[in-house]
């Protein structure tokens, strides 16, 4: 499909055009950045793995009724989705201490939170996507009341059935961003869900080991950002021994990788 007008450009994805009213075009790059832009790099063949994952988690999503703003893939790195008026909130359900929220209750990362918690940022690269209340939101016309009921029960339905599908791949489902937007019919809206579910944006643990499946091994400087992302979709099904990008190691030289060993020769 040949490229339309450029609408957006983000740090991990480029929005164009779409072929027809309501559509657009999301391009997913390579590109990898942290601490809000401040640290930038380039993970080989990310673009790819996420496009495959998100596409594959969207779609499952849909079966239990939660409504996306995905169409279909249509390439590599492109998927045709629709067109919303994003929300300008970053949605964090978590369910076990780390990152930020490790740094601010002064607990060790790895514990298992008493239940799940869901935490809101502002969308604002300019402030620093501050985190904010739910009585900002509503004061400030960021979301109707109405609308945050929708999208903090959509956002346990999604919880709950992404950390049985991790689960059940050996993969410990510790935090995870989503974004939410608007669409309209007439005078009416309703929110769907949006934006992408990937390893750029969910923290995703080796339930055995406790190795990192997602992009802390970036934020992090600990290398293995690759055989990391190519994991996840391995054990999602999603990546065959003779897939596409590179060479696809097997699981034992993944975890070897990971760790910083040199993965063990076949016999």
């Amino acid at each position: 499909m040949s490229r339309r007008r450029q609408i957006y450009e983000g740090k991990a994805k480029i929005l164009y055009e779409g072929p027809e009213p309501g559509t657009i075009i999301q391009y997913f790059k390579d590109d990898a950045t942290a601490f809000n832009a401040q640290k930038k790099g380039t993970i080989n063949g990310k673009g790819v793995i996420n496009n495959r994952i998100s596409e594959h988690v969207f779609t499952r999503l849909s079966t239990i009724g939660i409504p996306t703003h995905f169409i279909r893939r249509l390439n590599m790195r492109e998927q045709l989705v629709r067109q919303v008026e994003i929300i300008p909130l970053e949605v964090v359900v978590r369910n076990v201490v780390a990152g930020s929220l490790a740094t601010r209750v002064g607990l060790p990362e790895g514990e298992q939170l008493p239940h799940t918690l869901i935490e809101y940022y502002l969308k604002s690269d300019e402030l620093g996507d501050p985190m904010v209340a739910e009585e900002h939101i509503a004061c400030f016309n960021w979301a109707s009341h109405e609308e945050m009921q929708d999208i903090a029960a959509m956002a346990i339905r999604i919880n709950d059935f992404m950390c049985g599908m991790f689960s059940a791949i050996d993969i410990r489902l510790v935090d995870f961003k989503l974004e939410f937007g608007r669409i309209y019919d007439g005078d009416y809206s309703r929110v769907i869900l949006a934006d992408e579910i990937s390893p750029d944006n969910c923290r995703l643990w080796d339930f055995t080991t406790g190795e990192k499946l997602d992009k802390d091994r970036f934020r992090r400087d600990m290398g293995g950002e690759e055989e990391a992302y190519q994991e996840v979709a391995r054990r999602l099904g999603l990546l065959q021994d003779d897939g596409n990008p590179g060479e696809v190691l097997d699981m034992s030289a993944h975890r070897s990788r990971l760790r910083g060993a040199a993965p063990k020769p076949k016999k």
